[in-house]
This record gives structure tokens, sequence and C-alpha cells, in this order.
């Protein structure tokens, strides 16, 4: 990379401050070069901090690298759940459960799951498998990635960009990182991406502290619960094509009463949040780089789908490969 004292003011601009962009600006920084965020919304007001969440290859191809990239957050997040308070991370047992006889996921061994007993199924469910994961409360886990990436000198700014073509007119860095989720639609354009919105409910913990997810095939509806500590978050929703943020009283209401009927200490749960957010789906993720001009380096890190955070430190810490490696 450029030396520290002359040259350019930065080696990297990210474009995008949800869990892809932070984790790969932190990547790049502690890798040693200069690096500076754009993003059109305050972190907390980004799609990731709406997010459950929870470790979980959810929605998001191709399965071969999907795997890769979710091993590798997945040995970074359990050491951050060594300091819960301070990252948000916690590791939590649970069990995702279906009312249908199911193939098991790809994915079981790396959480080494085990399946279960037929006594150990909630009531209505045929099969299931019980692991350990971490759970993510991402306003405090998004509050530490910017900690984390300003403490090595990383900088934020508030910064809209019309389109990449703009962005590279501009040549604010030899290396641009797209992370740009659902705007990457416009931003680039590809118009394989989607939009799907998701809708959470938060309520106080009233004591739980196993997860559930409900993986019966074709489900109409999503129905999952990730306890964090003081709060339990409840869900969803995954409406594809749609942009809207409003919140929805039925619907919130639809979300606490699946969960009820699935976890009874629910019904005295007091609600406190409601959140909305956009999945960036898209047939796979688009990781990789881009050719661009000599002396500019455009990289992709975008359409992670419903596993946005399973997938980012996999796909962060290979941005910051190819990019040490073409130096």
């Amino acid at each position: 990379m450029h030396d520290m004292t002359t040259g350019p003011t930065l080696d990297a601009v990210v474009i995008g401050a949800g869990v892809s962009g932070l984790t790969t600006a932190v990547c790049l920084a502690e890798a040693g070069l200069r690096v500076r965020v754009d993003t059109d919304l305050p972190v907390r007001r980004t799609s990731s901090a709406a997010a459950g969440a929870m470790w979980d290859p959810y929605l998001v191809e191709p399965l071969d690298r999907v795997l890769g990239w979710s091993a590798v957050s997945l040995a970074e997040f359990r050491l951050l759940a060594r300091d819960p308070q301070s990252t948000g991370v916690r590791i939590r047992l649970g069990t995702h459960e279906s009312r249908l006889p199911c193939v098991t996921p790809s994915w079981m061994a790396l959480v080494d799951a085990e399946l279960c007993a037929a006594e150990e199924l909630r009531p209505g469910f045929v099969t299931g498998w019980r692991y350990g994961a971490p759970v993510i409360d991402m306003p405090s886990y998004l509050d530490y990635l910017t900690r984390r990436f300003v403490r090595i000198g990383g900088r934020m700014v508030r910064r809209a960009h019309a389109s990449l073509v703009e962005v590279l007119a501009e040549a604010p860095a030899p290396i641009v990182v797209n992370c740009s989720g659902t705007g990457a639609r416009d931003l680039v354009p590809d118009r394989q991406v989607m939009p799907s919105r998701g809708r959470l409910v938060v309520v106080e913990n009233p004591g739980i502290t196993t997860f559930f997810c409900d993986d019966t095939p074709d489900a109409p509806e999503l129905v999952y619960i990730f306890p964090h500590a003081d709060t339990v978050v409840l869900g969803g929703t995954s409406e594809l094509d749609t942009g809207e943020l409003t919140g929805d009283p039925a619907t919130a209401r639809g979300i606490l009463e699946r969960c009820q009927a699935v976890e009874p200490m629910l019904h005295s749960a007091v609600v406190i949040d409601e959140r909305v957010g956009l999945r960036p789906l898209r047939p796979w993720v688009r990781l990789g780089e881009e050719r661009s001009r000599p002396g500019l380096r455009l990289l992709h890190n975008y359409g992670h789908g419903g596993a946005g955070v399973t997938l980012s430190w996999g796909c962060a810490r290979e941005i910051t490969r190819l990019v040490m490696d073409g130096d």
C-alpha cells in the first residue's frame, strides 16, 4: 500500500455502513490501510440495524462459497462472544424445527448440530435440530464495529453517491469497495438486486434463554425468537420488491401472536420496538474485483440476501486478501 506519510490521503473508500461495509472497513484498516466509509444514513438507520440477528446462512447463494464465508464469520463471532457487554454477541443454544419432514441444512456440521428427539420438539413440529450459535444484538454490535474502526484511525462521513460512475470519476482513493446492499440496485446499477422487506418486533425478555426458528419448508410466514440480554427479537416477514419502511401495527401483531403460539412465556412480554429493514436479495453474492481504469481498483461486496451478518467476516476477509494480493 501507499506510504502512510506521503501520497494520497486515503488508501480505500468503502461505500455503505451496514454490517458488510463496516466489517470490510475494519478488516482493511487493521491490514494497515487508511480507510474512509461513505454512508448516506447514520449507522443505526441502516437495514443492518433492523436485523434479528443470528448466524444462519439464509436466502443466499452460491452455497459452496457461502459455507466457507459462514465458517470464517462463525469463528470470529465466537471470539467476540467472550465480551458480550461490549460487542452485543452471545452464544445461545436453541433449535430449528419443522412442521413437515425436511432435509437438514448443509451447514449443520459447522455448528455440530444434533437432531432433536421427538419429545424435545415443540407441539406441532415433527423434526428439528439443536445447536449453539451466535445471536447478535445489532444496534450494540454496529456501535462496536464503529468504535473498533474509528479507534484504529478509520474515518466515517455522511455522503450519498448517485452512481459508481460518479464515485470513480471523483476517485477519492485508489481503492473503492462497494458494500451498498440494496442500494446497489441503483448505484451500480444492478437490477439483479431485489429488496426483501423484513419486519420484527422487540420485546422485554421475560426469561427466555434459547432461540427458536421455524424451518418448515415453504411456510407462508417466518417465525423466529432470538433472546438477547434484556430483550427478545421476534420475527418476521420476507416481502419481495418493496422499499417501504413504515411501521405496520397489524403485521407486528401477527408476528407477536405467531411467536406466542410457539413460546407461551411471550404472552407476558412487553413490546418495546418494531424494526423494518431491507434484505439485499440477489441470485448470488457479488464479491470480487471489476476491471476499472489503471490506478483505480473497484471491488464489490453485496447481495448477501438474509445472511449479511452470517457472511460479514468471511466476505470482508476475502475482500482484504484481494486488495492486499493485488497491490
